[in-house]
């Protein structure tokens, strides 16, 4: 997605024009991928323009930030304020928020002291449109977690993303199932993946995967509507064998798989766990219920 450079964004506390902000080329971010970023989704509900979960991604961001010694002193309550004081500056409801904390420059490879954190925001209705998604193993795997920590959001862990996605629509597919360092299933370019089988759901165990928030979330509805959710090393096989299967991320929310490598899923996902779970989560975000009133 190309954005215009015509809105507000947010900058170490400012707040100005898009068209007016300039990264420093030398940065150890933009030469080596030293930098850490976030992803959250605002809705607009009967009690107002919401935020899904900020506090979390916020946390996660820090975290991120920690994992690889870039420092991070800013207060998560504060950058909450400040998302929906971009938000309002931007005029923008449903939309995509993308916080980033990039270094100064520096053209060594020693961690740098001084960090900055930019936020942006633009409508984002669908990451991927309404449609079940047609996917592929990917020829690349996932970032091997002895390589860099895989359990936050680095930005330079994300280049097999992109050769991974773009592999795959190279080849007539939508998206991209990535494998682990051992050959198990992992996740997507930009998800977490679940599968159904038998009325039991099984999804990656963490350790090798970023486990992410809306994965979280999706656990947690599966346990308050009483379906059976394990965490375990997936195989090509079982994951082509499953009854049904769906993608959960902050961007794609919950969207549900057509095939595999042209092996098609046999449950309708209209009659799956995962559509019944979508609902549910539709409503969270929405700020209809809560997981104390799901039954």
């Amino acid at each position: 997605m190309k954005l215009s450079k015509s809105n507000i964004i947010y900058i170490d506390g400012s707040f100005k024009n898009d068209a007016e902000n300039s990264m420093d080329y030398k940065s150890q971010t933009t030469q080596y991928g030293y930098g850490a970023f976030e992803g959250l989704r605002s809705y607009t509900t009967g009690n107002g323009t919401k935020i899904f979960k900020a506090k979390e991604h916020f946390e996660r961001l820090k975290k991120s930030c920690e994992k690889i010694s870039i420092s991070f002193n800013w207060d998560t309550q504060s950058l909450i304020k400040d998302a929906y004081k971009l938000l309002e500056e931007n005029n923008l409801q449903n939309a995509y928020i993308r916080p980033f904390v990039f270094t100064d420059e520096g053209m060594d490879m020693v961690s740098d002291t001084k960090s900055h954190i930019l936020m942006m925001a633009w409508e984002w209705d669908s990451f991927y449109g309404g449609d079940l998604l047609k996917t592929c193993i990917s020829t690349y795997e996932k970032t091997n977690p002895k390589a860099a920590p895989v359990d936050v959001k680095i930005t330079g862990n994300y280049l097999n993303s992109v050769l991974a996605i773009t592999e795959a629509k190279s080849r007539g597919f939508d998206e991209a199932i990535l494998l682990d360092m051992n050959g198990f299933i992992a996740e997507s370019t930009s998800a977490n993946v679940f599968i159904e089988k038998d009325g039991v759901l099984y999804t990656p165990q963490k350790g090798n995967i970023m486990a992410g928030i809306t994965r979280k979330t999706v656990i947690q509805i599966a346990e308050q509507l009483d379906i059976e959710v394990i965490e375990k090393n997936i195989t090509t096989d079982e994951f082509k064998n499953a009854d049904a299967a769906f993608l959960c991320g902050t961007a794609v929310e919950i969207i549900g798989l057509k095939s595999i490598d042209d092996h098609g899923y046999p449950l309708a996902f209209a009659d799956s766990i995962g559509s019944s779970i979508q609902r549910v989560y539709k409503s969270l975000v929405l700020d209809k219920l809560s997981f104390e009133v799901i039954i």
